[in-house]
This record gives structure tokens, sequence and C-alpha cells, in this order.
């Protein structure tokens, strides 16, 4: 499947598997005010997509609007670090930003060892790609990524 058909279809995929509880405007903006603590980019030029997959999930985060070289390069270098330490069980930064109880976050911290984590750096951005066979870890990333796209919402 092409770059941009996959894109759409991961994020047809995460809209149709969307948040059942959104947070309040209160939480969302306290959400952002630590993002800007812990992301480099700026969140007001980025959209953020949390696409739950069969296998586990794809986190993508692309520069708005396109062409926004210095965004790309921000959100590349975060993304790339990012997916070296939830390689390794460290998933301190979204912990930073969404809480220590993050739904799915104790199974993740527990079994990254059984999630093939990986990075692509992308013309507009870059991606995390997690995979497992471990139908409890899926789960756990299913129940991650809700919890990210409630508390962000359309960004």
């Amino acid at each position: 499947m092409s770059g941009e058909r996959w894109f759409l279809a991961a994020t047809l995929f995460g809209a149709a598997c969307g948040s059942r509880h959104a947070a309040t405007p209160e939480r969302r903006a306290e959400v952002a005010e630590r993002g800007t603590e812990v992301m480099p980019f700026d969140l007001s030029r980025t959209y953020h997509v949390f696409a739950s997959l069969p296998d586990g999930g794809l986190q993508t985060v692309r520069a708005a609007p396109l062409g926004d070289t210095l965004q790309v390069r921000l959100i590349q270098e975060h993304l790339q670090a990012e997916a070296a330490r939830f390689s390794r069980g460290d998933f301190s930064d979204p912990m930073a930003i969404h809480g220590h109880t993050m739904p799915g976050i104790a199974e993740l911290r527990a079994g990254a060892q059984r999630i093939q984590v990986e990075f692509t750096a992308r013309t507009d951005g870059a991606s995390i790609r997690y995979r497992t066979r471990d139908p409890a870890l899926i789960a756990a990333l299913h129940r991650w990524f809700e919890a990210q796209r409630a508390d962000h919402g359309i960004d």
C-alpha cells in the first residue's frame, strides 16, 4: 500500500477505534502545557495520530503546514529518541505529560522486550510503529493510544 494510502487507512482505523472518553477542556489544557515541556516541536504546528492496529499501533506526528523543515527535524529527532526509550521500557516522557497511571502503561513497561518498536522518518515528520504477538500487550497498546487520543483530542 502506498505511503499516503497507508497513512489514510491507519488514520481511519484509529478514528474507528476512537476514544470512548473525551478529556475535559481543563485536562486537555494541562496535557498541552505539560507537552510543551517534553516535546521540542511546536504543538500548534503539528498533527498527532495514534492509530490502533491489529498487531499494535502506529503513532505519527506530522508538521503542519507541509514544508516546515524546522518542525520536521524536531519531530524526527524527538520520535527517534522516544522509540529508543520505549524499546527499553522507558515511558517517562508520556507519563510526564499524561500521568503515571495511564491505561496500559504498566503492561507496556513490563513487556517492552516483547514489543517491536520501529522509528520511521517521513518527509512531513515521523512515526513509531509498535508490533507484538502478545494479545495482552496489543490490548495495552490500544488502551494507551486511546488515553492519548482522549487527552489530545483532534491535534
